[in-house]
């Protein structure tokens, strides 16, 4: 398969995205239409509002379809930047890629001087976690929670940062 790498929007992506996320989390939590709507409204909202020279955003793209994506949003909280809608199709899964787009986001919060980096997940991704982990990030905060149709344990990651002299 041909991939191509894209830093920027490129058409589809917020479809395809909040798509791979909807069949993602069906199949995994049993989330239904709330959260697809969800998902493609706050990236919607902050592609409208991107800053290249302070936010990431990553996509992949073959046959015209986004198969993975990475954002890393500064804009949000000046206490800490946030790592949201990354995702991998599984035809992605296990080449690197994710490991190295969560190695840029890292970099690129460092560039900033965000003071760390933040993200939510969820009880049950462990290939995720074990990618989180490897790179430092820490639990602060777990809480049960069901804003996504059914009950689930969320999980707030944390990586700080200091600042490279």
């Amino acid at each position: 398969m041909d991939i191509t790498l894209h830093d920027a929007w490129t058409p589809g992506a917020i479809g395809d995205i909040a798509a791979l996320h909807a069949r993602h989390y069906a199949a995994s939590h049993g989330f239904g239409a709330f959260f697809e709507a969800k998902v493609a409204r706050e990236l919607g909202d902050f592609l409208l509002r991107f800053d290249p020279g302070r936010d990431l955003f990553r996509c992949a793209t073959a046959q015209g379809r986004v198969l993975g994506s990475l954002v890393l949003d500064c804009g949000e909280d000046p206490e800490s930047a946030h790592l949201r809608w990354f995702i991998m199709d599984p035809a992605l899964r296990g080449q690197g890629l994710g490991r190295r787009w969560l190695e840029a986001a890292v970099g690129q919060a460092r560039r900033i001087g965000a003071p760390q980096i933040h993200l939510w997940t969820l009880a049950g991704l462990d290939a995720a976690a074990h990618l989180y982990a490897a790179a430092g990030f820490t639990l602060t905060d777990e809480v049960e929670a069901e804003q996504w149709g059914r009950r689930v344990t969320e999980r707030r990651l944390v990586l700080p940062l200091t600042p490279r002299c």
